[in-house]
């Protein structure tokens, strides 16, 4: 793994949400925002790993799985805006994000719902004898969705070329993991269906890297799949919104502050040369900028959007 690309796609999604952040007061922001701050390491790791054909399925937490990917930052920036110029041409909003031309698929705001288009996308891939892989990720909670387990029987089935990311940041909204799960050990109720399975510590998107890596070599050299990979990480904001939620009380506020201190961000800034560091953060802002020009000055769709892209 490029360490400096690494981090500069990590900054990367940490500014742009940050500039949701700043921008969501302001309502130009049209649709609810689940942010990823803090989770970063996990998309990236793992998209660094794929290749463009490759595609990923997402929660409606995706903004660092969009970005990570590949997805236009303008087109996601205006489908935020709910204007006509967005990935889903303003009717997706932030939890709605797709972009074939990068392989994503799409996210859902529907928890579990992405991981059995992930397992027939597969499926079908296998069936044409492609020389590329799915990635779906979800939250611990998804694992508590019974099409999850029916997923992984199919999947184990049939060998699919699958990889099955958790992102685990320990909440399901405000419902700790221990307080849900009777068997906390997620990796030994996967290899109960003969899936490898394991779990990355510490929000360790380069242990995660390196895990797809071999994985996706394993499927296409091999026909191995599919394979499990629980990553560990944590939510810096409140589940929906921009945001904390300390005053609620169902977290401590001390509970970040490890998580904090591991933060890649700084690890890898230290490494870097100040240099390197001014030139990505200013290209990085002035994409920003661009992004937001493009949303603001973007149409709202028109009556006739109603009526496309609707079944009957």
């Amino acid at each position: 793994m490029h360490r400096q690309n690494y981090y500069r796609e990590i900054l990367r999604i940490r500014r742009v949400e940050e500039e949701i952040i700043r921008l969501y007061p302001s309502d130009k922001i049209m649709s609810p925002v689940h942010l990823s701050i803090g989770q970063e390491p996990i998309s990236v790791g793992a998209c660094m790993a794929l290749q463009p054909e490759d595609v990923v399925f997402g929660t409606y937490r995706g903004h660092a799985l969009y970005l990570a990917k590949g997805g236009d930052l303008r087109q996601m920036m205006a489908e935020l805006f709910g204007k006509v110029t967005g990935c889903a041409r303003g009717k997706g909003g932030s939890m709605h994000l797709i972009d074939l031309a990068h392989g994503v698929m799409g996210t859902s705001a529907v928890v579990g719902t992405s991981i059995p288009q992930a397992v027939g996308y597969a499926y079908a891939l296998k069936a044409q004898k492609s020389k590329s892989i799915v990635v779906v990720f979800f939250g611990e909670g998804a694992m508590e969705e019974g099409v999850f387990y029916e997923s992984l029987q199919f999947a184990a089935l049939k060998k699919v070329p699958l990889i099955f990311i958790c992102e685990n940041n320990l909440y399901a909204i405000h419902s700790h993991s221990t307080g849900r799960h009777a068997q906390p050990r997620h990796c030994d109720r996967v290899e109960a269906f003969g899936i490898p399975a394991r779990r990355i510590e510490n929000n360790d998107g380069e242990a995660l890297h390196d895990a797809v890596t071999d994985a996706r070599n394993a499927i296409l050299k091999h026909g191995a799949g599919p394979f499990f990979f629980e990553a560990m990480t944590y939510r810096w904001q409140e589940h929906v919104g921009p945001g904390t939620d300390w005053h609620l009380g169902y977290r401590e506020e001390n509970e970040i502050s490890a998580w904090k201190a591991c933060d890649p961000v700084l690890k890898l800034a230290n490494e870097l040369d100040p240099d390197i560091l001014t030139r990505i953060d200013a290209e990085i802002q002035a994409e920003i900028e661009d992004a937001v020009a493009f949303a603001e000055g973007s149409p709202f769709p028109q009556v006739e959007e109603l009526y496309t892209d609707v079944y009957a």
